[in-house]
Order: C-alpha cells, then structure tokens, then sequence
C-alpha cells in the first residue's frame, strides 16, 4: 500500500493539507508564500503520483481511490479557508465545493458497478486553472506591486468555476445516461422472500 513512490506522493498530498491549512490562519507576508509554495508542492504531486504510477506500471486500487480524494481535500480546505478569510470568492467556490462531492459520489458508484468515468481534457484544464488561481489567492495582497495578483486570483476562481460547471455537467450526464440504462439489481434477500420467479 505505501510501498510505492506513487503512492507515497498521494499520501503526502493528505498530509500538507492540515499544514497549509494552518499556515493560512498566520496573517503574515512570510506564511503566505510558505502556504502557496506548500500548495503547489502538493497540486504538484498530483500530477507527479499518476505519471510515475503509469510510466512504472506501479497502479494500485488504493492509489486509485485515494488520488481523487486527496485532490479534494486539498481543493476544498484551502478554499474553504481562503472564503472564510474573505481572501476568495463565495460563490464560485461553493460551485467547485459541491462539484467536487458530486462528482465524487458519481465515481463512487460508477466503480460500485464496474464502470470507469475517464477524466476528460477539459477538466484536466479545469483542474490546472482552478490550482493556478487558488494560489494566486494564496499570496493574495501580499505579491508583488507590478502584478495583480489577488485579481488574477479572483477572477481565475470565476473561470474554474465555469469550467467546472460544464465538466460537471458532462460528468452527471454520463452517470445519469448509465444509471437509466442500468437494471434494478433485485438483493438476494428479497428475492428469497418474495419466493421463485414464476
């Protein structure tokens, strides 16, 4: 389970979490550079963990389940945090709060019955803009005085945002296509009561 390079990243992915979370709450100039360079660090990883886990044919069930959750973690905390010290939007953070646990519930039964939900290339972008923009936010007013940084942020959270209501939506449509088409599964223990199909 931890015995591979991979899967050691995904876990180290988790474990900043709570570090960037509380280095967020030091209002210091010096705390906000830690905390952004502690978040690219881990949306590194993100990408790193799935190409060596590829390259070295190193994929596992656990690597499998826990890349995503990792991902969300560090995507809600930070912005929940962010939202909390007014130095993020509300609303498209919400949009991407409850994306994230949509879509996470849809990949959860999609594997309950043995289907796979591919990653599209515009959410890949959706991911890149949205990590891109949550670190701009990261250093907030504290950047340099030539660049706009907080509004780079803040506006960069509106697009992911609309990325990720379409790549959402294109999610859910999948499931929801699958779902229909699906039969009921009938549980043994009801079937038993009801007695043999005639």
């Amino acid at each position: 389970m931890f015995n591979t390079t991979p899967n050691l990243l995904t876990v180290s992915r988790v474990l900043l979490v709570p570090l960037i979370v509380a280095i967020l709450h030091v209002d210091q100039v010096w705390a906000r550079y830690l905390a952004c360079a502690l978040f690219v660090a881990a949306a590194t990883t993100d990408y790193v963990d799935g190409l060596l886990a590829r390259s070295w044919k190193m994929q596992s069930p656990f690597g499998r389940w826990l890349d995503p959750v990792a991902d969300k973690l560090l995507v809600a905390a930070t912005v929940v945090v962010l939202v909390g010290f007014d130095r993020a939007p509300l609303l498209p953070a919400i949009v991407i709060v409850l994306r994230e646990i949509t879509v996470s519930g849809l990949r959860e039964y999609m594997a309950e019955v043995a289907v796979g939900l591919p990653v599209s290339r515009l959410a890949k972008w959706k991911t890149a803009v949205q990590m891109t923009a949550i670190g701009f936010l990261i250093v907030g007013e504290s950047g340099p005085a030539w660049l706009p940084v907080q509004a780079i942020g803040w506006w960069g959270l509106w697009v992911a945002a609309l990325l990720t209501l379409i790549t959402g939506w294109d999610y859910l449509r999948a499931g929801l296509a699958h779902m229909l088409e699906r039969p009921p599964r009938v549980q043994p223990d009801a079937a038993r009561s009801f007695g043999p199909s005639p």
